[in-house]
Formats: structure tokens, sequence, C-alpha cells
């Protein structure tokens, strides 16, 4: 039997690899794996999706109407530069798809999310990583990276899978030596956990006067909605006509905008969600630096930490023991950095099981 074959370049894409959901006999267990809020969702939210059961027969509002006005309020934003996704993915790739062309390129991190060149070459367009410096975004290496196929520069701050931040001056500077013809893309996944860092910005005023920057941000982490997939994007106004032009036009649920509606008004559940993972990675570093570990400083809600050459587990066998325990956390094998775990900030009885279990491996790694 012969199938169609898709179009060239489709089956040489790595498809994206989630963290672990179950333990390895397929048992449920402790996901520490997806960087999802451990307080779960503002109770307004989960109130919210549930008055929405008796409307499941109606289409949703294609524009988002009421969450695009709160988010312009929110943020001071104008509303008609505001694209919705389902996540921040699906603006990834509307923009890829939008702005690529075979042949053309995307400039990335050497550790950038791993939707962004699935979007890149999806469209067709070839992806060039560059080197970091202690895990950190470095902006010269990616302008270094700039030639004439270059279309977008993707720019993660905090960054994933790393925890790390940018000072905001490095962004600037970093979008003043772009040509105004490539977009800069902002993906602030994990802004509001940065917040506290005095050289941090989210760069949504910078995105004001800027022709060619876009800020993407999502309802996934802080505001506990991973399941309802709905991200927002605020973008310069032709780049929103060319966006909407081939945005799927009930992209975003109905359930999915009430709940984001009302957990943007659940300040009290911010608060908490921001603290409880300020307090979890100070404590989370402390306690893998104490086992011979080398966490990175982390402005998220998770812990990326080094396993290094004399600790007698390696990570992939760390991981395997956890697993086996009900604790899953995330190796980065598939993002070149198979000496690594990154570790959700979860509820303090579910950080002593990891460190028991990684106290453990350091006395017997098998």
């Amino acid at each position: 039997m012969t199938f169609p074959p898709p179009k060239p370049g489709i089956l040489g894409i790595s498809a994206y690899s989630p963290g672990r959901a179950t333990k390895p006999d397929g048992a449920k267990a402790i996901k520490l794996s997806a960087n999802e809020n451990a307080l779960g969702a503002s109770p307004l939210a989960q109130s919210a999706f549930l008055r929405c059961s008796a409307q499941l027969h109606l289409y949703p509002d294609s524009q988002a109407r009421a969450l695009r006005r709160a988010i312009a309020e929110k943020f001071e934003l104008e509303p008609e530069r505001i694209v919705f996704g389902c996540g921040s993915d699906e603006i990834f790739a509307l923009l890829a798809q939008a702005y690529l062309s075979p042949g053309d390129m995307i400039a990335q991190p050497e550790y950038g999310f791993a939707a962004w060149a699935i979007a890149a070459r999806a469209a067709g367009g070839d992806v060039k990583s560059t080197p970091e410096k202690n895990h950190t975004v470095d902006v010269d290496a990616l302008l270094a990276a700039v030639d004439a196929r270059t279309r977008i520069v993707f720019v993660a701050n905090p960054a994933n899978p790393t925890g790390t931040r940018l000072p905001f001056s490095e962004i600037r500077r970093l979008h003043a030596n772009l040509p105004s013809d490539i977009l800069l893309v902002l993906d602030g996944a994990y802004a509001e956990y940065a917040r506290g860092a005095s050289d941090y910005d989210d760069g949504l005023s910078l995105a004001r006067n800027a022709g060619n920057i876009i800020v993407t941000r999502t309802f996934s982490k802080l505001y506990g909605l991973a399941a309802l997939r709905i991200g927002w994007g605020y973008v310069p106004a032709p780049v929103a006509d060319a966006l909407e032009r081939i945005r799927p036009p009930f992209n975003t649920t109905r359930p999915a905008q009430a709940a984001a509606l009302a957990a943007l008004e659940d300040h009290d559940f911010v608060e908490r969600s921001i603290a409880f993972a300020e307090h979890g990675r100070e404590q989370l570093s402390a306690a893998l630096t104490a086992l011979g570990l080398e966490p990175i400083p982390s402005a998220t809600n998770f812990v990326t930490a080094r396993f290094p050459k004399g600790f007698p587990a390696s990570a992939a066998e760390a991981e395997q023991r956890l697993a086996s325990r009900g604790l899953l956390v995330r190796g980065l094998s598939n993002y070149g950095m198979p000496d690594f775990l990154r570790i959700t900030i979860g509820p303090d009885k579910h950080m002593r099981a990891v460190i028991s279990v990684l106290e453990e491996c350091a006395r017997s790694p098998r």
C-alpha cells in the first residue's frame, strides 16, 4: 500500500517531546516535569469554566472581545494589536506561516524552546542556534548569526529549559542592532515569575513603539490554565493584520476565554503563585547545591540542575530512580543537555521527596 507523502522537510522534524506524565508502568505519579502551577488554577477561573458547561453548543467569540479588553486594560495595550492563540505555541506557528518562506531562517539561542524550531521547519524555514554563555542568551552570538536569510529571531526571557533571565538592557541592545525587517519575538511564558528583578522588563513597553517586536504570553503557567490552551501576543498592527488572515477563527474556546478572564482578576491567586515559586526555587536550589549538584540560577517556577562528572549518578539514572518512586522530572537530552534535570517547583512534601531520592543517588547510583 502506498500513501501520499507530506511536503519536503516535514518528516525531518523532531516531534515535540513533553515531560513525563506517568510512571514507567503507566501509573499516576507526582508530576514535576511540565512547569505547571503547583497551586492549581484560580478558584475564580474554575468557577467561570464550570459556568460555561451550559454553553458548550455555542461557538466562542472569535475575537475574544471581553478577554481582549481586559488584557488591554491590565497591560495598557491597544486591543487591536492583541492576537490570541491556542497557547502561545500557535502564535509561533502563525508567525512562521506568515513570515517564513522555504529557505528563510530563524535565529535562536542554543537551548531555545523546541516549539520555535518546529514552527519554522513546518513552514519550510531553517534554524540557526547560537551558543549561550552560562546557559544565558548571548546577544552578540545571536547578532552574529543574522544574515540575509534571517526573518525572525526568537528569545525567551526568562528562558525554558534553563530558567535564566537576560537583563533588559541586553534585550534593548539586541533590538537596536537588528535590521528593521527582522521580527524579534520575546517569549514571555514565565515573565511574571521574574518581575522582582531590578534588571528585568517584559518587553511590552519596548514593543509599543517598535515595528518589529512581538511579545507573547500564556495562561498556562502562572495562571494554571495549561489544560485550556490559551495564549496571546502583542504585535505591531500590520503583523496583527497578517496573522488574523490565517488564524483559525475559533482557536480559543468559550470556557478558556471565560477562565482566563476570571484568572486575570484573581490578584490574590497570582501573588500567592509568584511567592510560592520564589520561595520554592530558593529552597530547592540550596538543597541541590548541598548535594553537590549545580543548579542554574532560576527566574521561573522551575530549577534546572547539572549532574557533574563526580556525582555518583548520571542525570538519566536519577530521572529513572525518581520516576520509579512516582516523582516525574524532566530530562533534557532532547535539548542537548543530557547532564541536566529540570524540576518544577511543587509543594514542600514533594520537594523533600525529590531531595530524599537524590540523596540516595549521591550515596548509591543504582
